[in-house]
């Protein structure tokens, strides 16, 4: 049986038959975000289910593609379709495809999503770019042995998303009259969403959004010393007279409507980063 760690060597090496290349960004595209792919001039496709140990992604909002190609003159990876905690995976599963872009040889990660609105000042299809996070998931994607070659047993989270990427992505945002806001995302489980008195909780201690995603691939970046840039488009509000029952066509409705001002913040920062 493969180890952890000869498994993430296993689908770099296939991805790089495929087709050799060292992307210099790797992306993760949210639920409706998917249209980011149009700012990327395509070189290469690979289906995840083709790749040794990749997961499959079960949400249907979640297509399974590797795209490789360029955002300017900078070679990407971005990953159309992530994985979930709720979806059964563990965290190391959820978490593996992050390693394998790493071992490509990415230097920074770019992450989206679409979440719940905590903040009162939030309107739907906003955006609100991630300053920090406050981890509500009952499992660590770092648990277990640590993995020397990538990192180190305690990784600092001080600064868990890059501050000169923040500054940048908000001037790009204020040039172009994109509504943005920053703030902080708090993760949960899932799937299921949350209560109005949970919803109560999570602005309490802190939050500005809700989602199910996000945190377990920052952390797993930061360990291996990724700087990470991440936004949410707003697709509910959960502040109180606001909170109805919604469907997963609205939310993704609601990405959707965010989506090109979110593509042209991390098109343009990606492109912009020396």
């Amino acid at each position: 049986m493969q180890t952890y760690s000869k498994k993430i060597k296993s689908a770099r090496d296939y991805i790089k038959k495929q087709f050799d290349i060292t992307p210099d960004f790797g992306i993760i595209l949210g639920t409706g975000l998917g249209q980011l792919i149009d700012h990327i001039d395509i070189q290469h496709e690979i289906n995840y289910e083709d790749i040794p140990h990749f997961p499959i992604s079960t949400v249907e909002s979640h297509s399974g593609k590797l795209i490789f190609g360029k955002i300017g003159q900078k070679t990407v990876v971005a990953m159309k379709g992530r994985f979930h905690y709720y979806e059964g995976y563990s965290m190391q599963e959820v978490t593996f495809p992050v390693r394998v872009l790493k071992a490509l040889g990415i230097k920074r990660l770019f992450v989206s999503n679409a979440a719940g609105g905590l903040n009162p000042d939030f309107k739907i299809s906003d955006l609100m770019i991630i300053k920090d996070h406050v981890d509500l998931f009952p499992e660590n994607p770092l648990r277990g042995k640590n993995l020397d070659d990538f990192g180190v047993r305690f990784p600092d989270m001080s600064e868990p998303y890059d501050q000169g990427m923040i500054d940048q992505a908000l001037a790009i945002a204020k040039k172009h009259g994109i509504r943005v806001h920053t703030g902080v995302y708090t993760g949960v489980q899932g799937p299921n969403l949350e209560t109005k008195a949970e919803y109560h909780y999570l602005r309490v201690i802190g939050g500005d959004a809700v989602g199910m995603s996000t945190i377990p691939e920052v952390i797993v970046a930061r360990h291996m010393d990724l700087p990470v840039f991440a936004i949410s488009a707003i697709t509910d509000l959960c502040t109180p007279g606001n909170i109805k029952k919604v469907t997963v066509a609205e939310v993704i409705a609601a990405a959707m409507k965010a989506e090109p001002g979110m593509a042209k913040v991390i098109s343009e920062l990606i492109a912009s980063i020396d």
